[in-house]
């Protein structure tokens, strides 16, 4: 039986003695330094077409360590395989590892992977430590349960090189070891952000999503709502922001506005003040992450959803869960609807290549002693509900609510009347205090809004306050 083959963003010398201890199975395979591309490619769509697993080039059938003559030679070999297949295989990229002295190059491929992947015509799976051809009942059980089309492959129409930004795109490779010498358009179509088309390469939707220039242009609806509200419910009162452009950058600014609009405080654990926000941050970003990652791009006139509210929050994405994934297998199954869009996340360091981060989410809510992420599949999405604090985190010491503030009288007064009421306007505020002057509410206002206790919504007179 092979050793279990775990999340890991680098492999390591004592991995790569580990693997060779166990030898050749159905996930561990040995190839040769002199290894072709063909060859490689064979065994690359038979672990795709099962359950993942790992190649070591630079190793003999026998577990002999031969090591490589050149590591960047072998590293194009293995860009070359992976363009052998059809279609095009996405993976990590793959590690060159010193052992005893000897390079060895470690090559992963994801389980979950969205296709059915042939060579030449020829469907392959791995059974023990041997490629074989699939019987035709399982190539139809294949086929059927990798049925979703890629979309994300897909070249974008009219899309062409120039609309890619190259600064983004150099910022990315930046992060991949051993390019070699190769060009950029031939990593990115690698990666499966560029395709051949009659007309030569061009960039696919994965390509626009994540290095275009203006992604909305080419798939309108690829876009990240924001909103908080002041209550429990969808209200008039709101604050709201759409996250555009990039999916990276779509990523950073969600996280953003979540963490500048959640509540923060003190909480008692054990008899100690512990300061804590009203949900595990590392909760928050992994539910943005999968909303991006994985969400169906085909479903256009809908967008992923991030909904803030008084007692919980929601990130709705289009796109039932895909693949053979159910709410009842959630924890444990893998299928990568978007493989190039989840590995170019996985690279930039946003998300764990193997694993949606579900358990991971399930875990930080225990840790922090609020209940599990709340799943649900809707008619056409997919959407997780999270449960804070709240108002768990005003101190049951005899302190003012709002913390360790010093507050003016006036101050206090305001926040009290939103407490009630769920938001404020200057007109609210000066018939709570008519003696004061319109300049003086304005800053008064303004010091709250300054200090983070609250959020300005609005503009001139259709200005008003909610609580942070």
């Amino acid at each position: 039986m092979s050793p279990r083959l775990p999340v890991r963003p680098r492999w390591t010398a004592d991995d790569v003695a580990a693997l060779l201890a166990a030898g050749p199975d159905e996930r561990i395979a040995f190839l040769p330094a002199s290894a072709n591309a063909a060859r490689l490619a064979e065994t690359l769509v038979a672990l795709a077409n099962a359950h993942g697993g790992l190649i070591l080039l630079g190793i003999a059938p026998s577990g002999r360590l031969h090591g490589l003559a050149d590591p960047d030679e072998a590293l194009d070999t293995v860009q070359a395989a992976e363009l052998l297949t059809t279609p095009p295989l996405i993976i990590p990229m793959p590690q060159v590892i010193e052992h005893l002295g000897r390079p060895v190059c470690l090559i992963e491929v994801p389980p979950g992977l969205p296709h059915a992947y042939n060579l030449n015509g020829r469907y392959l799976t791995r059974t023990a430590a041997t490629n074989r051809l699939l019987s035709s009942a399982e190539l139809a059980g294949l086929l059927l349960a990798r049925a979703e089309a890629g979309f994300e492959a897909r070249p974008a129409p009219d899309a062409v090189l120039a609309d890619l930004d190259m600064a983004q795109v150099e910022a990315y490779l930046s992060r991949l070891p051993g390019q070699g010498g190769e060009t950029w358009q031939r990593a990115l179509q690698v990666r499966g952000a560029l395709a051949r088309t009659d007309a030569g390469l061009a960039p696919t939707y994965a390509g626009v999503l994540l290095f275009g220039r203006q992604p909305q242009r080419f798939l309108r609806s690829a876009h990240t709502t924001l909103v908080r509200y002041s209550g429990p419910v969808m209200g008039d009162q709101f604050l709201r922001q759409d996250a555009m452009g990039t999916l990276p950058d779509q990523i950073r600014q969600a996280e953003a506005f979540v963490a500048a609009n959640m509540r923060r405080g003190m909480r008692l654990t054990s008899l100690t003040r512990e300061e804590v926000t009203e949900y595990p941050m590392q909760v928050v970003r992994e539910a943005i992450v999968n909303a991006v990652a994985h969400r169906d791009y085909a479903i256009r006139g809908d967008g992923i959803r991030v909904l803030m509210f008084s007692d919980h929050m929601e990130i709705y994405s289009p796109g039932r869960l895909p693949g053979h994934v159910t709410l009842a297998n959630l924890l444990n199954e893998r299928f990568s609807r978007n493989e190039a869009i989840v590995q170019a996340l996985a690279d930039l360091g946003f998300v764990e290549r193997l694993g949606y981060g579900i358990d991971r989410m399930v875990s930080a809510m225990i840790d922090a002693g609020l209940p599990n992420p709340e799943f649900e599949e809707t008619v056409a999405g997919f959407q997780v509900a999270l449960r804070g604090h709240g108002e768990e985190l005003v101190s049951p010491e005899p302190t003012p609510r709002w913390g360790n503030r010093r507050l003016a009288p006036r101050q206090e007064r305001a926040l009290a009347y939103l407490s009630e009421h769920g938001s404020i306007t200057n007109r609210e505020f000066r018939e709570l205090f008519p003696d004061l002057s319109d300049e003086t509410i304005r800053r008064e206002l303004a010091d709250m809004v300054d200090s983070g206790l609250l959020v300005k919504v609005g503009d001139r007179k259709a200005t008003y306050y909610i609580l942070k």
